[in-house]
This record gives structure tokens, sequence and C-alpha cells, in this order.
């Protein structure tokens, strides 16, 4: 059925190919992408919907949802265990890193993994979103559809940033925050051309949300109050503490998510534990329950009277006092539900738990404020502000956070308090953190994309695209007449040395030696031990683009030995070949427009 598909799509596009401009070409692809990611995101939603709305229908007890994250937990590592080979690659990071290390050839398999583990996984309560695998989805059949289109690289990645853009746009209704989002976290080099097909995508996304979804499902609100510009010290500070919350998730969340992937449990009894200990959560906090969007909406209308009957701590501190408690411990657990899902074998992400996060961060800090004598704030304003500080800040996305908000508010009367909140939030993790939680770990290891365009360049470069092989190597033991016979036929002027065992020994280079080739009757006497010479530095079969660049940078070298692990030389790296390859690469980096 794939196959049959795959050859007719292609004829179809062989033909237009022929027919249309590339640029005209691209827009039709961009279309497609929208149209599938789209649908995707569409019922991705649907489904995780109609499974929470059954949980809340059963009518055994109105504790029976505490058990139904267990449930979802143990399906999803089952399915991941015997449909997909026991593990999934999770993430934004997943898709940074096919784009820099997998020429943005992304494997069909991420077309469905995703949906079906993360629908189980939310649908059945675990706190997490769906933004995260919606993201990988899109990004995976933007990829797909780029690679039986035959597009190069750079078009393969506007793709998978398109697949991205419409995902999001449909989940949330926001075609501006999902091209924004495109551009802020997987194109880190942006050409301005690339910004009309990733509209149309987004576009196409939103009205595939529009005309199928409906209303309650989709994400959004109708503002009460408006801006009042006597709140921008308080503003202010709702941008600090969102910035020290998102320090807080960010390292709450990764820490409590690497002591249970580090845990070596039966992942069934892992599974098992991590359901146990949300069911206790959710037993105390019933709001940390699923993605928490409708939480959400009853924190920003001010009502919390449907999530707050399970809990005693009203009735010990007073009720004003008691709910500044109850949704202070909210926002500051919610990370760890977030890691326990994750960790424990679920499938979602962080882009939903940090809007949740910071919705109970701004109730909390208004309805602080308000208790006091001298102020009053708009609860419902500060709750909306509170989500784009702490989704700016654990997501290093500052733009897509005030065009988020801006948009689900279905107006942009919060646009001055959400720059505000959103650029001091993500200044504050900045300082502390140079990468978000999600792809720290990669980056440091330069697999993937920053928004430093040389590194990106490097990153993309496998050292074993530039290593060239064919170099002779010499015993330390030889002489001089054994390496003139090398020299005869070979057109190199550098030779590696390698000792008795095969080791790499040093190098001899052709100008170093010039005056004692005119004289051959000194050939036996001269050893190649006298001869060689130790490099500057080797490159060692690991080194990654940055630190091979680096050794270059610092040797003034033309030419550098690699060896491998037991210090046996393979080849040469040239710093000739090293910027032939990086010319290359930034030629490709073009704009649409330049055919």
């Amino acid at each position: 059925m794939i196959k049959s598909f795959k050859k007719v799509y292609q004829y179809i596009i062989q033909g237009l190919r022929t027919k249309l401009s590339r640029v005209q070409f691209i827009m039709i692809i961009a279309t497609v992408v929208g149209l599938f990611s789209g649908l995707a995101a569409v019922g991705l939603k649907t489904l995780v919907h109609y499974l929470q709305q059954t949980i809340e229908t059963i009518p055994v007890s109105k504790f029976a949802y505490l058990f139904f994250p267990a449930i979802g937990l143990i399906i999803t590592v089952f399915i991941i265990k015997y449909f997909f080979a026991g593990y999934v690659e999770k993430g934004i990071a997943m898709v940074l890193r096919f784009m820099a290390r997998g020429s943005s050839f992304i494997p069909f398999r991420h077309t469905y993994q995703h949906i079906v583990t993360s629908s189980i996984t939310v649908g059945l309560g675990g706190s997490a979103g769906l933004e995260s695998p919606i993201v990988s989805t899109g990004s995976a059949i933007g990829s797909n559809i780029a690679r039986i289109s035959d597009l190069n690289y750079s078009e393969r990645s506007l793709l998978i940033a398109c697949g991205a853009a419409a995902g999001i746009s449909a989940v949330f209704n926001a075609p501006i925050a999902g091209v924004i989002f495109a551009i802020e976290i997987l194109l880190t080099e942006t050409v301005i051309s690339y910004f009309i097909p990733l509209i149309i995508s987004s576009v196409i996304g939103v009205l595939c949300s529009k005309i199928i979804l409906a209303e309650t499902i989709l994400f959004n609100f109708k503002l009460k109050e408006t801006f009042d510009y006597t709140n921008v010290p308080f503003y202010l500070l709702l941008g600090v503490a969102a910035g020290f919350v998102s320090l807080y998730y960010a390292r709450v969340f990764k820490g409590t998510e690497h002591k249970l992937q580090q845990w070596k449990a039966n992942i069934y009894l892992k599974a098992l534990t991590g359901g146990i200990l949300l069911a206790a959560l959710f037993f105390v906090f019933p709001p940390l329950f699923g993605e928490g969007y409708e939480s959400i909406k009853v924190v920003a209308g001010e009502n919390l009277n449907s999530i707050t009957e399970n809990t005693r701590l009203f009735e010990l501190l007073g009720e004003n006092w008691g709910l500044i408690l109850f949704t202070a411990l909210i926002f500051l657990l919610k990370p760890i539900a977030a890691a326990i899902t994750i960790g424990s074998g679920g499938n979602g992400g962080n882009f939903a738990p940090s809007l949740f996060a910071g919705s109970y961060l701004g109730f909390t800090f208004s309805k602080l404020i308000n208790n006091t004598p001298w102020f009053k704030i708009p609860v419902s304003n500060f709750s909306l502000v509170g989500m784009a500080g702490v989704l700016s800040g654990v997501m290093y996305c500052p733009l897509t956070a005030i065009f988020l908000i801006a948009e689900i508010t279905n107006g942009y009367e919060l646009f001055i308090p959400l720059m505000i909140v959103s650029s001091i939030s993500f200044f504050i993790v900045k300082s502390y953190e140079p990468y978000s939680m999600e792809i720290k770990k990669l980056a440091l290891e330069g697999k993937i994309f920053t928004h430093k365009k040389e590194k990106n360049i490097l990153t993309s470069i496998e050292p074993a695209e530039i290593i060239q092989d064919n170099y002779a190597s010499i015993s330390i033991d030889k002489n001089l007449s054994d390496l003139v016979e090398i020299i005869k036929y070979n057109d190199k002027n550098i030779f590696a040395v390698h000792d008795s065992k095969e080791r790499f020994a040093g190098i001899i280079e052709l100008n170093d030696i010039k005056q004692k080739l005119f004289q051959p009757e000194q050939f036996s006497k001269v050893t190649i031990k006298s001869l060689m010479k130790k490099p500057a530095a080797t490159i060692h079969e690991e080194d990654d683009m940055h630190k091979i660049m680096d050794k270059f940078d610092v040797t003034q070298s033309w030419y550098l030995p690699v060896l491998n692990k037991e210090r046996k030389f393979i080849g040469f790296v040239s710093k000739s070949k090293l910027f032939g390859k990086y010319r290359d690469l930034l030629s490709q980096q073009g704009d649409l427009y330049e055919e």
C-alpha cells in the first residue's frame, strides 16, 4: 500500500517538477507537508481528548482515574518493546539531531511512533504534553515527503520545519506561533524566503484544526481585563519569578528523569512504580492529571472550586493562604510529575507542562499580591502571562511564547506584558544555562545545531568525509632508500611513520628531506628514525569537527594525522580539504529564489 502510494506520488511530483519553477515546486510540497502534519496533529489531539472523556465517564468511583496513568505507562512500554524494538527516541532533540547528523533524513517510523505512544501515555492521564510528539511527527512527515520528492539537504531541513510549524499551529490554532516556533527552535539559520513555505504549511495546519476539531478541544481564552500600565512593576517581578521557576523546572525534571532512567529495574516494574507515584500525586493534587489544559482554563477563569475539593489544605490554613499554598505546590510538583511520566517509560514533552506551571505561577503570584491590602492586580491576565514566562524559560523560545499566548487570547492586548515577562525569564535562564534542558547534552557534544552558524556547518560534516586514507606509511626501522622507493610511486609530500607494532610514531615531510634526496650514497646510512618528527598535533578517530578545527587553529598546520584507539595510523586530514567541504556546505544554504 505504502509502496503504491509512493510510486503514484513520485509520478505526480516528476510531472510537476518539469512544469514548475523551483520556488513553485517547494510551495506545493510545503502545502502537502502542512496537510499531512495538520491531520496528524488533529488526529492525535482528538484521540487523546476522547480517551480522557471516556475516563471521566467511568462510574465505578470518583477516584478510578488514579489507576489509568499506570495502565497507560505499562501499555506504552509494552508497545515500545514489542513493536518498536525497545526504544523510541523522543523530543525535539531527536529532530535537531537528525537535522545535524542525519542530513535531515528522519526515519519513516517516526511518522507514527509518537502518535501511538504519546496518545496512550497522555490520553490515559500521564502528566506530559503532546506538543513534542506532534513536532516529532510533523518533522518526520516533512522529512519523508522531502525524501521521496528528491529534495536536497537545505530543502529537507525547510520541510522538517514546515511539518513542525503545521503541527504546532494545528494544536493551538495559532499559525504565527507555529511559524515562529519552527524558526526559533529548528531553523537556526533562517533565509527570508523560507518564511513563505513555513506560512503556507502553518496555515494549512490551522485550517485542518478549524475545520475538523470542535471548539471545546482547542486551547483558547477570552480576556476579561485589558492591560493596565500601572501593573508593569508586577509584571517585572513575575518575569523574574518565571525565570527562576524555569531553572527550577529544568533541574528538577532532569534530576528526577535521570534517576528513573538509571534505575536498573524491569521495564514493567518501572512503569508500574511510575504509575503508583503519579496516582499518589494526583490524589492530593488532581490538576496534575493529564496535559492540564482544562485546569489552566479553570485557573485563568479564577474558579478553583472544581479542582480543590480533594484537598484539606484550605481547612488548615484558611481559604486564601490555603489556596496560595495549594497552587504553589502544584507548579513546584509539575516537573516531578512530568519527569515520572516520561522517565518511567511514557512518551510526551514539556511544552504543555511548562505552560501549566506558568499559569499556576501567575495565579499564585497574583493571589499573593492581592492578599495584601494595598494592591489589586488581574489574576486572569497574570495567569496567562505567567504561561509565556515559564514556556520561554523552559523551552528557550521567547518569541514563540509571546505570539502563542497572544494568539490563543484572540488578540494582542497583553503583548507588552508578554514581552516583558518572556524576555526577563529568558534572560535569567540564559545567564545560568546556555542551552535548554532538552538539547543541552547533545549541544555540548556537538551533535545538534545551535545558533552559531560556523559551528552548525562544522556539526554537519562527518570527520570520515574528510579523512584521506591513501597516504603511505613506513616503518621506523627502515632507512632513506626504502622511503625513496615509496616516493617514486607516490604523489604525496607527507608520510606517516609507524613502529614495529604498527603504532603511529611520527611523520616525514618531503620539504624537510629535499637535500638528502640528492645524496644517494647516504641513502642506506640515513635512518627513518632520524628523519621523522612529531606532528604538531594528532586527530583521534572519535574527535568531532569542532575539536579538529580547534587543533588546526592552534597548530597552524596544513596536515594532521588521524589515529584510531590503538594509535594506529588511518590517514591525514588536510586543511584545504576541510575548507573545501565547508565552502560546499555554505553554498547550499542559499535563498529559494536563487536558481
